[in-house]
């Protein structure tokens, strides 16, 4: 099973960017199931209903989100509705959606996991405890991909080895920013610490530059407008043999300037 799985979709210049390459993807990297890490995808914050809808329509089999998956109030009883869609799984019971769903592969099943890192986030539940019941409810599946939405590289790296030969891939988001480390770990997950995210390379992680700055500098508000100019695209193709393990892992990047 070939998986593409697309970073952090940031804003309209984001959903812009997957609308522009995947198809050019779709023809180079021939990927069995695309998914796209969509909690950013509504103006910088947050998922909408026409924003999930706009990522299907292009072929997005399942999206994944994360912290700021709350940031547009009806993603509270989208979530709810639509199973394409999982937030991150160790939030605490009762809150909308859910942090698994299959995707149909051809005649295989992929299982797409959400989880969030706690280490500079909002203490939720425990990542590694979560997975570990997971993956007991989930006995038996062969292909599982995890995309783990946290801050710290260490706590990723340590949920990376701690999964590793449990599911086939673990990539991380969040961050926005690409790290150099694609790789099969020793028994056999794909792993990358951040995928990177798709949106305006001339920003602070999506955002223009210049009220960021101005909060360092002043340490108080100021709001927050969208980056301008060409935009990053960030992803990464996987490759899962049949029982499960990866073989390969391919940070595919690319700059959209029109």
């Amino acid at each position: 099973m070939r998986i593409l799985f697309i970073g952090d979709v940031y804003g309209k210049p984001g959903r812009k960017a997957v609308r522009h390459f995947l198809p050019r993807l779709r023809e180079e990297h021939r990927p069995d199931v695309v998914l796209a890490n969509g909690e950013n995808m509504a103006g910088g914050a947050g998922i909408t209903r026409d924003t999930a809808r706009e990522m299907f329509d292009l072929g997005v089999d399942a999206l994944t989100t994360g912290n700021h998956v709350w940031d547009q109030r009806e993603a509270i009883e989208y979530l709810d509705e639509e199973p394409r869609i999982v937030r991150p799984l160790n939030w605490p019971p009762g809150t909308p959606g859910r942090g698994w769903t299959d995707v149909a592969v051809n005649s295989a099943t992929l299982t797409v996991v959400n989880v969030q890192g706690r280490v500079f986030m909002k203490s939720l539940d425990d990542p590694f405890r979560g997975m570990d019941a997971l993956l007991k409810e989930l006995a038996g599946r062969e292909t599982i991909f995890v995309d783990v939405h946290a801050e710290a590289t260490g706590e990723k790296q340590a949920l990376g080895f701690y999964l590793d030969g449990r599911v086939s891939a673990l990539v991380g988001t969040h961050t926005h920013v690409p790290t150099a480390d694609a790789r099969v770990l020793p028994k056999g997950t794909a792993y990358i610490t951040d995928v990177g995210m798709v949106g305006p390379r001339d920003s602070i992680i999506g955002s223009d530059p210049t009220a960021i700055i101005e909060r360092y500098l002043t340490q108080m508000y100021r709001r927050l407008e969208m980056g301008r100019g060409p935009v990053m695209f960030n992803a990464v193709v996987i490759d899962v043999a049949a029982d499960g393990h990866a073989t390969s892992i391919q940070l595919v990047q690319d700059l959209l300037t029109g």
